[in-house]
């Protein structure tokens, strides 16, 4: 999920009833369905590395501070879903051991395995790589059926539709075609390791977090990204 989600009506900073909203959500999956949630949140609320893209600055490092940034979402993210009584277990790429568990694949498997929904924070722990590329790592790692991806607008389209009334939008392609027709909603990492180890993908609209519900219960919402 995108951090903006958790930001004010500027899409910044962190406004915690944004954040108990999304909590609340993954809670009420986990109680409605027999479902293992392992959740990426990214940092856009607070700090992307290609902010600085215009200055004379080193990327490395500007990545490193969206990779905190991240998990300072994942904290509050933490702390709301816990305030409602779910359990979680905050993991991370980066190592801040006062806050968050390093991430070690058996240990973030046996908290799926335990009901918790396990936060992922720290992105892939690498600069020059995003969220999208952290969440396809993870998906891969802990054996997830499908990435799920949270975005700013309902699905998959052939060209921006909040500047083409005319867009198009899919509800089915592969990721061969996504990658071929640069329809970047997630970068080409992701889609390409998606591609390779064959985990579907499906972009929805975070605005409305109820569409999270429909897609676990099986209902087409969205854009199905997959190899067929």
């Amino acid at each position: 999920m995108s951090g903006e989600l958790f930001g004010e009506n500027n899409k910044e900073g962190i406004d915690f009833d944004n954040v108990g909203k999304v909590a609340k959500c993954l809670i009420d999956l986990k109680k409605k369905y027999p479902i293992d949630l392992a959740v990426v949140i990214g940092a856009g609320n607070i700090f992307r590395g290609r902010m600085v893209e215009n200055r004379d600055f080193d990327r490395a490092q500007a990545d490193y501070m969206g990779m905190l940034a991240t998990i300072i979402n994942c904290l509050a993210l933490q702390g709301e879903i816990e305030r409602l009584g779910g359990e979680t277990r905050l993991m991370s790429e980066l190592n801040v051991a006062s806050v968050c568990e390093p991430f070690i694949r058996r240990r973030a498997l046996r908290h799926l395995e335990k009901g918790r929904i396990v936060i992922l924070a720290g992105g892939t722990g690498s600069p020059f790589f995003t969220t999208d590329s952290a969440a396809a790592l993870k998906a891969t790692e802990l054996q997830c059926d499908v990435v799920i991806k949270g975005s700013n607008v309902d699905g998959v389209y052939d060209c921006d539709p909040k500047k083409n009334d005319c867009a198009k939008k899919f509800e089915t392609i592969t990721y061969q075609y996504a990658l071929e027709k640069g329809l970047m909603v997630m970068d080409a990492t992701a889609f390409a390791l998606c591609q390779h180890e064959k985990i579907p993908i499906i972009v929805f609209d975070a605005d409305n977090l109820d569409n999270l519900d429909k897609i676990v219960a099986g209902e087409k919402i969205g854009t199905l990204i997959n190899e067929k």
